[in-house]
């Protein structure tokens, strides 16, 4: 059984939509983002970067103790070795996906939550911040339509490297893209957008982006230090 400690944040919807897609048991803890649950002494000694997601498998494939992880992308490596599901196990082929998976951990996703914070939650609306992390986004855009554009996902047969992009592309709008400048992109986007398992996980619940966030709630999110 896997524990899954989870907010619908783009990071989260990754490893709901892995274990939906996989089939795989979870119970679902969420830990509310906006109110400071990360916070709290029992999700700190699971995901001591406090943030989400984070997992505890109590059934680990070598049968010992409970394995705990954080960082989406750990758990998307974890669970696709232990399941032997959308990761190759041929040397090139899984290659292939862990660079991908990588570039959404180091970009993709740092880049459109940067987006997203100077043009939307920032107090002070930054012109060259605003701009340049859009530009940004627009150019890794650009990167994955190249890579679209003759294959069906990003590294060949669908992928953790698709699950985690997949709900970084979901809130397009607000890091000011149009789909339709990315043609291979947005055929992409709609492919997996229609698969039943990322549209239960959408289905069940709205993004946490999706409401606006109130000046406490962005005090807790962006106002920590080593102090908190």
């Amino acid at each position: 059984m896997i524990e899954l400690y989870h907010w619908p944040t783009p990071n989260g919807h990754k490893i709901t939509i892995f274990l939906e897609e996989a089939g795989v048991a979870y119970n679902l803890h969420p830990v509310d983002i906006g109110k400071g649950a990360q916070f709290e002494p029992e999700f700190l000694a699971i995901s001591p970067n406090n943030r989400i997601p984070a997992i505890i498998d109590t059934s680990p494939a070598d049968g010992g103790k409970p394995v705990s992880l954080f960082e989406s992308g750990a758990i998307l490596l974890y669970l696709a070795e232990k399941t032997g599901l959308f990761l190759p196990k041929d040397l090139r082929g899984r290659a292939e996906v862990l660079q991908w998976l990588f570039w959404q951990m180091g970009g993709l996703g740092p880049m459109s939550g940067q987006a997203g914070h100077f043009a939307i939650y920032a107090a002070d609306k930054i012109p060259y911040a605003i701009e340049r992390y859009i530009k940004e986004v627009n150019r890794l855009y650009g990167v994955m339509n190249k890579r679209l554009a003759d294959r069906d996902f990003l590294a060949g047969d669908y992928s953790i490297a698709d699950i985690a992009s997949y709900p970084w592309v979901v809130p397009y709008e607000r890091y000011e893209q149009n789909l339709d400048d990315f043609p291979h992109l947005k055929r992409w986007f709609e492919a997996i957008k229609a698969r039943p398992a990322v549209a239960k996980v959408y289905g069940a619940v709205n993004p946490s982006y999706s409401k606006p966030m109130t000046d406490e709630e962005k005090k807790i999110l962006f106002g920590q230090t080593a102090k908190r």
